[in-house]
């Protein structure tokens, strides 16, 4: 699988409300379109996070939005994201070939659907996230294969995140899937480490 780019533009955030902001961890905190966004900034690399108002039968499911603004070229994988429950429990985000797999073997019509239908509100509704049309490409192309286990696969291939390299000025985004299995993403922690770089948003 080819790594996925979405070219984002620069993110203006001095334009919106700001909801909160914490001096000591640099969390902006913003609300959009029935959305709720966190933004964290660490030697010129940007995640934006914001939890999906969706869980299929075995994920739950957020997006993020990267920016690297620094003169390094950073390796992001989804493995670096995990969550923390506040009882203890650690959950890691899966790779995109585990969740193409799992939507392989399920082919599961109406999750993908939702799950679709979901990302691209969260996606195009945001104002500070600019895609090239990268996923509508995408997006067209997987509905154009015919197997019912392809073509699911195919379609979730364009939505989840995609591990890789980001070069400097390079931007991307996606869902990360955490399996749950029906239990919440709440109260608690999302963590990402890369490299040496510590990234935690608050997750009530």
């Amino acid at each position: 699988m080819g790594r996925r780019r979405v070219g984002l533009q620069v993110w203006t955030l001095g334009i919106v409300l700001i909801a909160g902001f914490s001096l000591s961890a640099q969390v902006i905190q913003f609300h959009s379109n029935g959305m709720d966004y966190q933004v964290l900034t660490r030697s010129g690399l940007t995640l934006m996070y914001a939890p999906m108002p969706l869980q299929t039968s075995r994920y739950s499911v957020i997006q993020v939005a990267i920016s690297n603004g620094s003169k390094n070229t950073w390796e992001v994988d989804a493995a670096d994201f995990r969550f923390e429950y506040q009882d203890g429990e650690v959950i890691q985000a899966v790779s995109e070939q585990q969740v193409v797999q799992d939507f392989f073997e399920t082919a599961s019509r109406s999750e993908l659907l939702k799950l679709q239908t979901v990302y691209e509100k969260t996606l195009y509704n945001n104002q500070h996230i600019r895609p090239n049309n990268g996923y509508e490409r995408r997006r067209q192309s997987a509905m154009v294969i015919g197997s019912k286990g392809l073509k699911a696969a195919a379609a979730v291939a364009t939505i989840a995140y995609v591990s890789g390299e980001i070069s400097p000025g390079d931007s991307t985004d996606g869902a990360l899937f955490f399996p749950t299995f029906g239990r919440d993403l709440e109260q608690g922690r999302i963590v990402a480490m890369v490299d040496e770089l510590s990234f935690e948003f608050l997750v009530q």
